[in-house]
């Protein structure tokens, strides 16, 4: 079969065509045990017997937004109870408290572009001394380094600037692709409302972090209404835009879940078996990659994902929730440690930057990462148990 004849060429690090993957696609539908399989060996073959994450806070700057997209639960509108509008002083007491729990991330989240819709917003970066939520973002960044947590922001479609100058003090950043595909943007559709989810739009941000050099995490969003074809040629261009800057460190695949308050919300959550075959795909697309799946997302099977291909669970909290899926809490860490082992995995604490993408950072910042380094380039044990 043409699947079987293109997957013993992934493994021989051949590359494949996207009609190649399309087939293989296909024929998982039938019985995906030949693609889980190949996505597994080459897991292990790239990253070995070991499964990371990043123990963060996560740090609901603002969660204002001019977009409104048919599955989200973040953003607020002015009076509600849940709005965000962080202060100094409250950044500051995060840090201190991340700090305490040994954070290692600083992730700094924001609607996008707030001040450009809302008054609210607007009084609120004046009141801190801002004129942007860029701007108040390049701050609490700088907070975040003499506190001694090292951030990555995700604030939406920065501008080249403004990306410029949170690289100077950010180690990693992140802004999810989502999807390629200009039909989940027309009328009915889950991006209709929001234009900074324009692929075009999503693309030229990622493109100017390439340009800069930025370590970035993006990501594929599975179950929105999609079509296989769609997430592949997703990926594709992920790929793509890594081949062309090598400045791509992680591919998050995020299984949609839906939110009571939302356009959304009698929409079935992503069948899992899917879900799971579009994992060992991304694995068989980008053999190299760094990929993860949120394990909040999964609550009980999320280990099994180990043998599909993934080798990162993300940032995880002791401290803060999760204030995109805030019906999702994390796992506990002992617990995830637990269940990795269990299925023959180590569990490691990174970076927000992967060891491969240091270079990437300045040396003042790789200066401030060492007291708490190993000679992996990942986090102390001791500093992270």
């Amino acid at each position: 079969m043409l699947s079987s004849e293109s997957l013993n060429n992934v493994l021989e690090d051949k590359i494949i065509s996207r009609d190649e993957i399309i087939q293989i696609y296909k024929n998982s539908e039938n019985n995906p045990k030949e693609l889980f399989s190949a996505a597994q060996m080459l897991r292990k073959k790239f990253k070995k017997d070991s499964v990371t994450f990043s123990k963060k806070a996560f740090f609901n700057i603002v969660n204002l937004c001019k977009d409104t997209c048919s599955y989200c639960t973040y953003k607020a509108e002015p009076g509600e109870e849940k709005i965000s509008l962080m202060s100094k002083q409250e950044i500051k007491q995060l840090l201190s408290l991340a700090k305490k729990y040994r954070c290692v991330e600083a992730l700094f989240v924001t609607g996008e572009a707030p001040e450009q819709r809302y008054q609210e917003a607007r009084d609120w970066l004046k009141s801190n001394g801002f004129k942007s939520t860029a701007e108040y973002l390049v701050h609490a960044s700088e907070l975040a380094i003499e506190a001694g947590l090292f951030p990555h922001t995700n604030a939406g479609n920065l501008e080249k600037e403004d990306l410029k100058e949170l690289q100077k003090t950010n180690v990693s950043m992140g802004i999810m692709l989502e999807n390629v595909s200009d039909r989940l943007t027309k009328k009915g559709m889950p991006h209709y409302l929001a234009s900074s989810k324009r692929p075009k739009a999503r693309l030229e941000v990622l493109e100017n972090t390439g340009k800069l050099g930025i370590p970035m995490t993006t990501g594929i969003l599975i179950g929105i209404g999609e079509t296989p074809i769609e997430i592949i040629d997703s990926i594709f261009a992920i790929k793509k835009l890594q081949e062309k800057y090598g400045n791509i460190q992680e591919v998050i695949v995020q299984n949609f879940q839906p939110k009571h308050d939302t356009l959304m919300s009698n929409a079935p959550p992503t069948d899992e078996n899917y879900f799971k075959r579009i994992v060992a795909l991304t694995r068989i697309i980008m053999p190299k990659m760094n990929i993860q799946i949120p394990p909040n997302l999964s609550p009980k099977s999320y280990q099994s994902f180990l043998t599909l291909g993934i080798n990162d669970w993300g940032g995880i909290s002791p401290l803060t929730p999760d204030y995109v899926n805030p019906e999702f809490s994390w796992p506990e860490i002992k617990k995830i440690e637990k269940n990795s082992n269990d299925a023959g995995f180590e569990l490691k604490c990174r970076f927000p930057t992967y060891p491969e993408f240091f270079s990437f950072i300045s040396k003042e910042l790789r200066g401030k990462m060492k007291s708490i380094e190993d000679e992996e380039g990942l986090v102390k044990q001791e500093y992270w148990k």
